[in-house]
């Protein structure tokens, strides 16, 4: 990850509006990594990453931050929202399933890279698996004119297979029975033994007879051939340090919902599941060896984005330890009439461009003119402020609402060309968004 800070924010100002101060801080904390992994690796054991708590309405692009960033550097990350924990009693989730969680992402993210890097050679492993098939192996004791034979017969058929013309032709090929095999996490609590049981059962069953013949065109088995050839040419061992490497040096974990599971300094005592999430959480935040079933992964650098409204507590009202494991604080504006016009036509992938692009399937073309979406800009900054802030969330509402009809109908307008304007928006949005009453179960 060699961008700079400055690159990162200009990245994020393409799908995010405003927040300069949040899309500084992670920048700087991703930049921050970076640096660190040039450094001596004594020196980096040392350097513990700066988690950020971000403070703000829901819709105003918390979560967005973080998942772009994710993705735009294919860093292992996964979002959990932290009140799941309190959902079962006092206990709740496993917490350290976050962590599974990641694990299994980067797994994910690092087997594709993999692939991608041996395309190559799973393509030409399933061109010879069918060349194969089409011209059976010559046996040992075969004269030397039937190999020269062999091979120029070889050499003919594999360039028909590589340019298509043996497509439409059918072949029998051995593929692999699908077994469901049940995979224990150490982590997780004990399976019930005849589940257990059961799945051994079924994996020596299997085992007798694993393969099944299936006949099929060609274009068709090199398609059903490219799992097996995969499984075949990918290292796993490899790809699950990989993986483990990314999370403990890279891995982003995104704790949404924060606030919900502190108290406010007035209730304080009365819900003892949240204070036992916190000091759940605690371990896993400072530092620790999580087992999963790729093996132990330490979190001491994985960087924690934790953020919440904080309506009715305050991050003061969290556990001190906790609170210090957060030490950069960042609070986000609500979005203002101005915000939410720029989100729509500003971002990339914006709202409208989705609208077009799904319309345009049934051949309608929807022009926006610049008077409808100040209205819709205008009408949801209005819904905002008369029932609970919503943010640019509340953008799709609106909108949904507006091109309802349109919608419905899209399939008998091919060929139209739709004008959405101000008149329209007003007509479809002004009474309801005028009560209040209307607007908090519409809108």
């Amino acid at each position: 990850m060699e961008m700079t800070p400055k690159q990162i924010v200009a990245y994020l100002d393409d799908y995010v509006i405003g927040q300069k101060d949040a899309k500084k801080a992670i920048a700087l904390a991703l930049r921050n990594r970076y640096r660190r992994m040039q450094l001596d690796k004594e020196l980096q054991d040392e350097i513990m990453p700066k988690n950020i708590l971000m403070i703000g309405n829901t819709g105003v692009g918390k979560t967005e931050i973080a998942r772009r960033l994710a993705k735009m550097m294919e860093l292992p990350f996964v979002k959990v929202e932290a009140s799941k924990y309190t959902e079962v009693g006092y206990v709740g989730r496993d917490v350290e399933s976050m962590v599974r969680d990641l694990v299994a992402n980067a797994v994910r993210i690092s087997r594709e890279k993999y692939e991608k890097k041996i395309q190559k050679d799973i393509d030409k492993e399933i061109v010879k698996k069918v060349v194969e098939i089409l011209v059976p192996k010559l046996p040992t004791n075969a004269t030397q004119s039937a190999q020269e034979s062999f091979i120029k017969t070889y050499n003919t058929m594999e360039k028909k297979v590589l340019n298509g013309s043996m497509d439409d032709k059918f072949i029998t090929i051995k593929l692999p029975k699908n077994t469901h095999v049940e995979v224990f996490d150490s982590g997780a609590p004990m399976a019930d033994i005849s589940i257990m049981t059961d799945a051994i059962g079924n994996m020596i069953k299997n085992a007798k007879n694993n393969t099944y013949d299936k006949t099929v065109t060609i274009k068709e088995a090199k398609k059903l051939l490219k799992k097996v050839v995969k499984e075949e040419l990918v290292d796993e061992e490899l790809i699950t340090k990989d993986a483990i490497s990314n999370v403990e040096n890279g891995g982003i974990i995104f704790l949404d919902e924060i606030d919900k599971i502190v108290e406010s300094g007035s209730n304080k005592g009365q819900d003892p599941s949240k204070q036992g999430v916190q000091r759940d959480l605690l371990p896993i935040v400072e530092g620790s060896s999580i087992s999963t079933k790729y093996g132990q992964v330490n979190t001491d650098h994985v960087l924690f984005i934790a953020a919440g409204a904080f309506h009715i507590s305050s991050p003061s009202d969290m556990l001190p330890e906790l609170q210090g494991r957060f030490p950069l604080r960042v609070e986000l504006e609500a979005l203002d009439e101005s915000a939410l016009y720029k989100i729509l036509t500003n971002t990339k992938n914006s709202l409208l461009t989705q609208y077009e692009a799904m319309l345009g399937v049934e051949g309608v073309k929807l022009v926006f003119e610049d008077g409808a979406i100040k209205a819709f800009a205008s009408l949801s900054a209005k819904a905002n402020e008369k029932t609970e802030d919503i943010g640019a969330r509340r953008l799709h509402t609106v909108i949904e609402k507006v091109l309802e009809d349109i919608s419905f109908d899209a399939d008998e307008k091919n060929g139209e060309t739709i004008k959405i304007d101000k008149k329209l928006v007003e007509q479809k949005l002004q009474a309801i968004i005028e009560s209040e009453d209307i607007t908090r179960y519409i809108l």
